[in-house]
């Protein structure tokens, strides 16, 4: 299965989220507080098979995003409509033979109304594996739809790519091995799945 346009684009607004720039300069950011009741429990588990070294680090990141723009006024400057962003980090625990597991809450922010114009609903848009080799991060997304479903993805990433370390950059990997050709033995996977936790 070949990444679409639109897997690509969501990937590119993802390394987007939490820019305070997009409020605008006088865009007042929402104080954001947490959901004392959570319910929506899932356990993310990373699963890392083949890397040719270690890491440097391994975070899990998960991102939300206000999902009904009409709760958002426009931004002063420009006139779009930005919806706040929140990005919380994932405390990931070893569990063995390159897997790590977390915990995640869909409903972990308080839907409310943050600028007087009706209740803003937080969303998950994805939680993220982020592995460093010194200033490259190999980030294996899981996003909304599999998140809730239960489901898993894998990401590739070439061996020679992990040797490439003076290049300060995002490496999103591939969905196919195959797509790396005379490569395709030399790479490593990132597998981020979830399973639903009932309270």
């Amino acid at each position: 299965m070949r990444t679409t346009a639109l897997q690509r684009g969501v990937f590119t607004a993802l390394l987007l989220l939490l820019s305070t720039h997009a409020y605008g300069a006088s865009m007042k950011q929402p104080d954001v507080k947490l959901n004392p009741n959570p319910r929506m429990r899932y356990e993310i588990t990373i699963e890392v098979k083949g890397a040719p070294g270690p890491f440097d680090r391994i975070e899990g990141v998960v991102d939300y995003r206000v999902a009904n723009e009409a709760c958002v006024p426009l931004t002063p400057v420009t006139g779009a409509t930005v919806p706040p962003e929140k990005r919380v980090p994932i405390s990931l625990t070893p569990s063995g033979n390159g897997t790590y597991k977390g915990e995640v809450f869909a409903d972990l922010l308080q839907d409310e109304d943050y600028f007087g114009k009706g209740v803003c609903h937080w969303s998950v848009v994805a939680a993220s594996a982020n592995l460093f080799v010194k200033s490259v991060d190999f980030s294996a997304p899981l996003f909304h739809d599999d998140l809730l479903k239960g489901k898993s993805t894998t990401r590739y990433y070439s061996n020679r790519s992990y040797a490439t370390t003076h290049l300060d950059r995002v490496d999103l990997g591939e969905d196919d091995r195959a797509k790396y050709q005379d490569e395709a033995n030399a790479t490593f996977s990132i597998t981020v799945r979830s399973e639903e936790k009932h309270q």
